[in-house]
């Protein structure tokens, strides 16, 4: 049972056009199946077995006269008045006998119009007699063997077709069909404007400069625009607000720093080495307020635009202090795409400190990968890879890692793959850790190409 929902939720549209569009289309079908079952078992039915009984029993009426006449004379007689009042084409095959393989149908197998002619010249003769649809295509041949040879009758179709037919298969198809065009038109204005709603939420989740939606469509996507309208504008209010406050702070806090600074510059003569410890403690702290402010700020200001991830990547690396371990990396010539060029560089210098600190030689990769999560066909991701050979963190506690503050015995904040991911997450991307083939921990950042 679970199987076959398995199977039907797959075979069901995922768009939401494609749904209501087989919301609308299916119990049309079931309406129109159900009146052309009407149709066929009454009133088709029926005509068609009369017409087929009047051929028929015309047939039977001229097999009857031949053989209670067999003459010539009167057989002429009786293929003139077939012709005029039954509109029958007649012909005698002398000494003739049938041959096998008659009824050659197929005409129209949908109909009931071949079996119920085939019925109807059973009930009414009591001869041999065969049927073909196919030599002709304006009319039915009959054979009839009796006793002297074999009797070729050519019955028009138009005897046992009737035009309503037509008209009325027309009327359901043309019918069908225009409701599911105004159907179609109507619901994709609808689920364009759920698109372009989608669209601008995901533009604005992962950073990227959107302006207001125009509401547009039914009511309550227009309502929903509205709401996202002021949604985006609260939003961007708290982030001025907050990154102000935070600026602010930044401020008071540096003051007493540097007086605290000035004031170690001026102790006496032969206090150097006290001052320049005092200094050392001053420098941290300064370095750990801009830390903790730029995670509190998540780079929230800075707008996404379009940047060469790849001379990112190599600027990087050309910067970053080695300290004795070796840096590798491999990156094609160029790769630019949507991005928060400051924040990404804070996120990527994030994991090159965290693993120089720990490593002998490290690689990084810039990489494109399929998208392989349900996402639209064509989109890829970005994949940047930080490999190192440092003794790497354990699998059961790597997720921890992220956790604001979290220590590893490492003499860092603890902020750094906590900022790091915030960024990556702010591009629509992730960060995950994994063990290095190197030997030590892997840092693999994705972001939407």
């Amino acid at each position: 049972m679970k199987r076959i929902a398995r199977l039907i939720r797959g075979l069901l549209p995922r768009g939401l056009l494609g749904r209501t569009l087989l919301i609308i289309l299916l119990p049309l079908l079931i309406l129109q199946g159900v009146a052309l079952q009407l149709f066929y078992g009454g009133h088709l039915d029926v005509i068609s077995r009369r017409l087929a009984g009047g051929v028929a029993g015309d047939v039977g009426m001229v097999t009857e006269l031949m053989m209670r006449f067999p003459s010539e004379e009167d057989r002429g007689w009786i293929f003139h008045e077939a012709a005029w009042r039954f509109d029958l084409s007649l012909a005698f095959e002398r000494g003739a006998t049938m041959s096998a393989g008659g009824f050659r149908q197929g005409w129209l197998p949908i109909l009931p119009l071949e079996g119920d002619l085939v019925q109807a010249l059973g009930e009414r003769m009591r001869l041999p007699f065969d049927t073909d649809w196919q030599t002709d295509p304006r009319s039915v041949i009959i054979r009839v063997q009796l006793p002297d040879g074999v009797l070729h009758v050519e019955a028009p179709r138009k005897r046992l077709f009737f035009g309503t037919l037509y008209l009325f298969v027309i009327w359901m198809v043309g019918t069908s069909l225009l409701l599911f065009l105004v159907a179609a038109l109507f619901m994709k204005n609808q689920v364009r404007s759920i698109r372009r709603l989608a669209s601008a939420a995901e533009a604005f989740g992962i950073g990227r400069q959107h302006g207001a939606i125009k509401p547009e469509g039914a009511a309550e996507v227009r309502q929903a625009a509205a709401a996202f309208n002021q949604m985006q504008g609260r939003i961007r209010r708290f982030i001025n607000q907050r990154t102000e406050m935070l600026a602010g702070i930044s401020h008071d806090l540096r003051t007493p720093l540097t007086r605290l600074r000035l004031g170690i510059a001026m102790l006496p003569a032969g206090t150097e080495d006290d001052a320049s410890a005092m200094i050392e403690d001053v420098a941290e702290m300064e370095r750990l307020i801009a830390t903790y402010l730029a995670f509190a700020r998540g780079e929230g200001t800075e707008q996404s635009q379009p940047a060469d991830l790849a001379d990112l990547v190599r600027d990087l690396a050309a910067r970053a202090p080695k300290d004795g371990a070796t840096l590798e990396v491999e990156a094609p010539d160029s790769l630019v795409l949507p991005l928060r060029v400051d924040a990404l560089r804070r996120c990527l210098g994030n994991l090159l400190d965290n693993a120089r600190r720990h490593a002998a030689r490290i690689v990084v990769a810039l990489e494109e990968v399929p998208r392989a999560d349900g996402a639209r066909a064509g989109t890829q991701w970005v994949q940047i890879t930080v490999d190192d050979d440092g003794p790497g963190i354990p699998e059961d506690v790597r997720e921890d890692a992220f956790k604001p503050f979290a220590s590893f015995s490492d003499g860092g904040t603890g902020l750094g793959l906590a900022i790091a991911r915030d960024i990556a997450r702010a591009h629509g991307g992730d960060i995950t850790l994994a063990s290095s083939p190197l030997g030590g921990l892997r840092a693999r950042v994705r972001l939407p190409a």
